[in-house]
């Protein structure tokens, strides 16, 4: 997948005083002091606009478990020494029992959908990930186990597609946040708050199904600090969350991957088989698809 495959304010103060001058040519238009008082009463308001975001998406994640269910759509995004992957996924997830699943399609280096592999099918559940048609040596009627607490990056990248509850619950840690005004997504009218995650705050605020997985997460990225654009509708309901990852891969500049989870369908049917323990397979992977 995307790492074993290695594919992997002052402006409103010069507005007000009719130039187009920053906050450190304001004393040169006459108005500095004014200014500079717009300014300062504006600061309490700015934080209190960030807090307001942060308690909004917050409550979006809450949301989301009170509507029980809902169909996904999720792309992943690599960049890599020059190289752009991207791995697209559909399904469908239960928000109250943390599991869903995901039909996972792998392009190969020149762009193609499929590279030529079926697609793998993800169930994803708390504290693990199966696949099916992971790699080769694994027998098609089998699926592979992996414990995500026990990845490094907690699976928010390696399985092709972040989990949709860690996804939203890596908003706990929400630092930042500005309201960048209303859109429309999918014929709905959203909400459109941008900022940045702290890892490490969110994997201590997040429910006892994601947490292990964040904790794990704090480890794996160059950076604890993830950037985000998160979108809810009139109901608070998060619909689209983008977030931006930053690791190091082994190249010299690290990789960037962006994950991007959408929610639609709320509501729908979702049936979630975990596999049989004898469905496992145990044996040694031969490698992975490419």
């Amino acid at each position: 997948m995307v790492v074993q495959d290695r594919r992997v304010g002052a402006v409103a103060a010069a507005v007000a005083c009719g130039t187009g001058l920053m906050a450190g040519l304001l004393a040169t238009t006459g108005c500095s002091s004014e200014g500079a008082a717009a300014d300062d009463q504006a600061q309490p308001v700015r934080a209190a606009v960030r807090a307001t975001g942060a308690v909004e998406l917050r409550r979006g994640i809450e949301e989301l478990v009170r509507a029980g269910t809902a169909k996904v759509r999720t792309a992943m995004e690599t960049v890599s020494g020059g190289t752009r992957v991207a791995i697209r996924g559909t399904g469908g997830y239960d928000f109250a029992a943390g599991s869903g699943q995901l039909r996972v399609v792998l392009p190969d280096l020149k762009g193609k959908p499929s590279g030529g592999h079926q697609p793998i099918t993800e169930i994803l559940a708390p504290g693990a990930l199966f696949m099916k048609n992971r790699g080769a040596g694994v027998p098609a009627d089998k699926w592979v186990r992996v414990d995500t607490a026990a990845l490094t990056d907690g699976n928010l990248v390696t399985g092709g597609a972040t989990d949709p509850l860690a996804a939203a619950e890596l908003l706990r840690g929400a630092r930042e946040v500005t309201y960048q005004g209303q859109e429309r997504l999918g014929g709905v009218v959203v909400r459109h708050y941008r900022g940045t995650t702290d890892l490490t705050a969110a994997a201590g605020a997040a429910s006892a199904r994601t947490r292990p997985a964040l904790v794990a997460a704090e480890k794996g990225f160059t950076t604890a600090l993830v950037p985000f654009d998160a979108y809810l509708d009139d109901a608070g309901r998060l619909r689209k969350v983008r977030q931006r990852f930053r690791f190091a891969n082994g190249a010299p500049k690290g990789a960037a991957v962006t994950s991007t989870t959408v929610l639609y369908g709320f509501g729908s049917r979702v049936a979630v088989r975990l596999p049989d323990r004898r469905d496992i397979y145990t044996g040694k992977i031969a490698s992975a698809p490419s």
